[in-house]
C-alpha cells in the first residue's frame, strides 16, 4: 500500500480531491485509512493514472464517471478496473478486455480488428493475419515498456524535489517489474538517506538476482547500523561478484584495520590502489 494525500494525487495524476472522493464513494478505488491517512493499492494507482490520462485528453468528467459506472456494472465482482485497458481515442473512451476492444458508449466489440495505442498513435491491426497479430503484440509490449520507462524517468526527476513521491513511484514500479535493478538501487538509497534503514534493508534483500552494487549498498547500510560483521561479509560477497569494485575493497580494508587484521587490510588496500591506478 502507498500513502498519498490529495496534493500528491493532484501532482502525480492531475486529479482534484473532489474527483478522488467520488471514485472512492463509487467503489472504483478502495484505499485503506491508516492513522488518518489514505493508503492506496497498486491497482488503485493504475485506475488513478488511467483517469488522469483521460482528463489530460479533455474527456469530460461526467463522461468518465458514466463510463466507469457502466464498466463496473458489467464486470464480475472479483475483477478490478485495473484489469482493463481504458484509453481515449479522440473524444471517445474505448475499453480493452483481453484481445478485444469495445466502445464504452455503445458496448460494441471489435472482433476482427484490434487497436493498439502506441505513443499517442492508434494502430489498427487485422487479427486474421498471423504476421499482423504478432506485430500487434510487439507494439503493445513496446508501448507498455515505454510507459514504464516514463514512470522511471518521472521518479528520477522527483528525487531532489519530492523524495517521498519518488519513493512511492519506485515502489509501484517494482511491483510491476521486480527485476529492474536501477529502481531497487534508487529506492534503497532514498530510504537509507531518510534514515528508514529497515525498509531499505528489505528492499536490498528483496532482489532474487545477484548484483554487486546492491550488495555494496546493503553493506554500507549494515555498517551504518553498526552490524560490522555482517557488513564485512556482504562487502566480501560484492567483491566476489565484481572483483573490480574498488570502493568495496577500500571499505573492507578500513574495517579489517579497525578489527586489527593488518594482513587482510593491506591486501584489500593494495587491490583498491591497483584498481584506482588502472582507471
Amino acid at each position: 500500500m502507498h500513502e498519498f494525500d490529495s496534493k500528491d494525487l493532484k501532482r502525480l495524476f492531475g486529479l482534484p480531491a473532489s474527483q478522488v472522493r467520488s471514485l472512492i464513494k463509487a467503489g472504483h478505488i478502495k484505499p485503506l485509512r491508516v492513522a488518518g491517512r489514505l493508503n492506496y493499492s497498486f491497482q488503485d494507482l493504475i485506475v488513478l493514472r488511467t483517469l488522469g490520462s483521460l482528463r489530460a485528453a479533455k474527456i469530460p468528467t461526467q463522461k468518465i464517471n458514466r463510463t466507469l459506472r457502466a464498466i463496473r456494472e458489467s464486470l464480475p465482482g472479483e475483477l478490478p478496473l485495473s484489469g482493463l485497458s481504458i484509453v481515449a481515442v479522440g473524444d471517445r473512451i474505448v475499453v480493452r478486455e483481453g484481445q478485444s476492444l469495445r466502445e464504452s458508449d455503445t458496448g460494441q466489440y471489435t472482433l476482427a480488428l484490434e487497436f493498439i495505442d502506441q505513443g499517442g498513435d492508434l494502430l489498427m491491426i487485422d487479427k486474421r493475419s498471423d504476421a499482423r497479430a504478432r506485430a500487434a503484440e510487439e507494439a503493445a509490449a513496446s508501448a507498455a515498456s515505454a510507459a514504464m520507462e516514463d514512470e522511471f524517468e518521472r521518479a528520477l526527476a522527483l528525487e531532489d524535489s519530492d523524495a517521498e513521491a519518488a519513493i512511492a513511484l519506485y515502489r509501484a514500479f517494482l511491483e510491476t517489474d521486480a527485476t529492474r535493478m536501477e529502481a531497487r538501487l534508487n529506492l534503497g538509497r532514498l530510504l537509507h538517506e531518510k534514515g528508514r534503514h529497515e525498509e531499505a534493508e528489505r528492499v536490498y534483500r528483496g532482489s532474487v538476482a545477484a548484483e554487486p552494487l546492491l550488495s555494496f549498498n546493503l553493506a554500507v547500510l549494515l555498517e551504518d547500523r553498526d552490524r560490522i560483521g555482517e557488513a564485512m561479509a556482504v562487502y566480501r560477497h560484492a567483491i566476489a561478484l565484481d572483483p573490480g569494485l574498488a570502493d568495496a575493497h577500500f571499505n573492507l580494508a578500513r574495517l579489517y584495520e579497525q578489527a586489527g587484521n593488518a594482513r587482510d587490510a593491506l591486501r584489500h588496500l593494495l587491490a583498491y590502489r591497483r584498481l584506482m591506478s588502472d582507471q
